[in-house]
């Protein structure tokens, strides 16, 4: 029996019209994912925009230096029959402060010639900083009272070796070609903000004589010299613990002496916008947007916004990572919710203190006892000699960043200036000029002939002829007492053949 075509179409929509509903709100659904997909896109694209045209700028005012010196006929230095270089200084060399001398310009740090926009405080102006590209910095007046800007100078470098030596690491050494040592270059960014009275660095018996004569404008009572290395919680311990007993109001921002930076008044608004945080105690971090997943930088986790109206782009951190492996460090770029831990830290110094006392007893105990007898120099050493051997090697990471951030403590600005902490002669290699298809030179390009070599990083630091034929990404440190030669894609493993030469009984050269 047959039913007629009238009865049919009613039984077939019944049937079928909550499966076309289901349909429907599954495209909608997916339409819906899409806009916001797109919205998410347009808002990066506009951060990169931003971030470009910061760029562009730092290019063009370059170019503009670089033809205002040709137009004054200023002479590049040429090689004299005497053996200097035609770039002035070779890498490994620091000049004094102030020559004249005109060197290769890296492309990563890019003197800022422009000066200082006049704008009140009270009026936003577009800055290359993460989610609202806004900032409230005040670019006329760039001092920020109460703060004091602490460097941790210690390391060997030894991923540098043998450019980097224990007694002259890298960072009292001149590796952009400009006359400045990575010291130096810290400093000069950081002391608009805090002047010599309240800037403090914290290094080793080794080291004060050169720290010295490289900043003759670091008063005598802000050097902290600690008697051995104990990694960065001690060192910025020791500073914090010494300003707190000075100023218990002072609000401290440690940053290490031999990073590099480019984009400095982004640099500058991110750490105004750190101490704001730092005020309501919090121990803040400045998160770097990362340009590539990085297997050699630790990893901070964004969480929600803080929603600070003097701090706009202030994050909770939801948690620190340690150097991921290459996959994971693609998953954490494609997210976008992941910035590098550059180990820069604004906050109050009694507050880290606090932190100290709750995560490490002991280290804050050894410490406090220091900091009260440290101006007395009478008592200074007899302390040190008793306490200072005894405190725990740890980083600040692992003593207090990491836990503090499981108890919504720890707060982070996302930023976007160029950073880089010169891990290995490939990033350096990245940080210098060439030629197309030529390798890197750091020092007297006269000394270093090639053919069909491209790519890598040569140093003729012994004043030898150095040659290289059909050979690639190369890395070659000559040394007067020392030759290293290995490829890029390994420089990061230069450490371990660093502590096979001291196994071998060659600490001499270390």
């Amino acid at each position: 029996m047959s039913v007629p075509a009238a009865q049919a179409a009613p039984a077939a929509q019944a049937v079928g019209g909550p499966a076309i509903e289901f349909m429907f709100k599954q495209i909608m659904e997916a339409v819906h994912k899409s806009q916001m997909e797109i919205a998410e896109l347009r808002s990066e694209c506009h951060e990169l925009r931003q971030a470009n045209a910061s760029l562009e700028r730092q290019v063009r005012e370059g170019i503009q230096t670089m033809h205002m010196h040709n137009h004054a006929g200023i002479d590049w230095p040429r090689r004299q029959n005497n053996g200097t270089s035609r770039l002035g200084t070779p890498g490994f060399t620091t000049p004094a402060p102030g020559s004249p001398q005109l060197r290769a310009k890296s492309p990563f740090l890019t003197p800022n010639t422009v000066p200082s926009l006049a704008v009140p405080p009270s009026i936003y102006v577009p800055s290359p900083l993460s989610d609202n590209a806004l900032t409230q910095f005040n670019f006329g007046v760039r001092e920020i009272p109460g703060f004091w800007v602490v460097i941790p100078a210690g390391g060997a470098g030894t991923r540098l070796w043998p450019l980097s030596r224990e007694e002259h690491p890298k960072f009292l050494l001149d590796l952009t070609l400009k006359g400045r040592s990575l010291i130096q270059a810290t400093w000069d960014r950081l002391i608009p903000l805090s002047s010599a009275a309240r800037t403090a660095i914290v290094a080793g018996p080794a080291h004060v004589k050169s720290i010295k004569d490289q900043l003759p404008d670091l008063l005598p009572h802000n050097l902290f010299c600690e008697p051995s290395a104990k990694d960065s919680m001690a060192a910025i311990g020791l500073a914090a613990a010494i300003l707190a007993e000075r100023d218990p109001n002072a609000i401290i921002g440690s940053f290490a002496a031999d990073h590099m930076i480019s984009g400095d008044d982004a640099f500058l608004a991110a750490v105004a916008e750190a101490v704001e945080v730092a005020k309501k105690d919090y121990l803040v971090t400045i998160g770097i947007a990362p340009s590539h997943p990085s297997t050699g930088f630790g990893y901070v986790r964004l969480g929600e916004k803080l929603g600070f109206k003097d701090a706009p782009n202030a994050r909770l951190v939801s948690s620190f990572k340690e150097k991921p492996d290459a996959r994971t460090a693609a998953a954490y770029i494609k997210t976008g919710n992941y910035r590098w831990n550059a180990g820069m830290f604004v906050t109050k110094a009694a507050f880290l203190m606090e932190l100290l006392k709750e995560y490490k007893p002991e280290l804050h105990e050894g410490l406090q006892k220091i900091a009260r007898a440290w101006d007395d120099e009478s008592m200074r050493q007899k302390v040190l000699d008793e306490i200072w051997p005894g405190l725990e090697k740890i980083a600040i990471d692992n003593a207090v960043a990491e836990p503090a951030a499981l108890d919504r403590r720890v707060a982070v600005v996302p930023a976007t200036f160029g950073w880089d902490d010169v891990g290995d002669f490939s990033s350096l290699a990245d940080l210098l000029p060439a030629e197309s298809n030529q390798p890197r030179i750091l020092g007297d390009s006269g000394l270093v002939v090639t053919e069909q070599a491209a790519g890598g990083i040569v140093v003729p630091g012994s004043g030898r002829l150095v040659s290289l034929l059909g050979v690639d990404d190369l890395v070659i440190v000559d040394m007067p007492d020392t030759l290293l030669v290995t490829t890029r894609a390994r420089s990061q493993e230069v450490k371990r053949l660093v502590k096979k030469c001291r196994d071998a009984g060659w600490k001499q050269l270390l």
